[in-house]
């Protein structure tokens, strides 16, 4: 069964690349203590990922944090590696802080897997936002497959 508003964010390890190289980060880091707008793409560097996405909320992270928001953050079932040259290649700079699910851990806690195998793509998340306080999700946007009306930035930004 899928997470549902009102439910605390699963315990979960994700993975990014900082300054020291490879690194860990839990979810209990990424949430506690904190209003956070947690978004998913199904793939960094796929059409609607790279060009809308991530795009728009690096262009509403100013205005999302005026509304109390501590911290914007983009996650994809990908390698850290490839999250990490994404954000590079997006000029992402310290708007967003994108997380690797590589090993889908928290997509599947989330209840939120979907099978991309037509695709190449594999096990994947499905596209999705979500906004949680101190852990607590207090909104939450999962798009039907192929669209992409509410979990953009501007959707979540109508929220706060």
């Amino acid at each position: 069964m899928a997470i549902q508003v009102g439910d605390k964010i699963p315990a979960a390890t994700l993975f990014e690349i900082g300054d020291n190289g490879l690194g860990t980060v839990s979810t209990d880091e990424l949430f506690a203590g904190k209003t956070v707008v947690l978004f998913n793409v199904p793939g960094a560097f796929t059409p609607t990922c790279s060009a809308k996405h991530l795009p728009g909320f690096i262009e509403k992270a100013d205005a999302l944090k005026a509304k109390g928001v501590d911290a914007i953050i983009g996650m994809a079932v990908n390698d850290p590696f490839v999250m990490k040259a994404w954000g590079k290649d997006a000029g992402v700079g310290e708007a967003v802080r994108l997380v690797s699910d590589g090993n889908a851990e928290l997509t599947k806690k989330l209840g939120l897997e979907m099978d991309g195998t037509k695709a190449g793509l594999g096990t994947r998340c499905q596209r999705f936002s979500l906004i949680a306080k101190d852990g607590v999700i207090t909104h939450l946007n999962v798009e039907q497959p192929g669209a992409f009306e509410v979990s953009t930035a501007e959707y979540a930004l109508g929220q706060l």
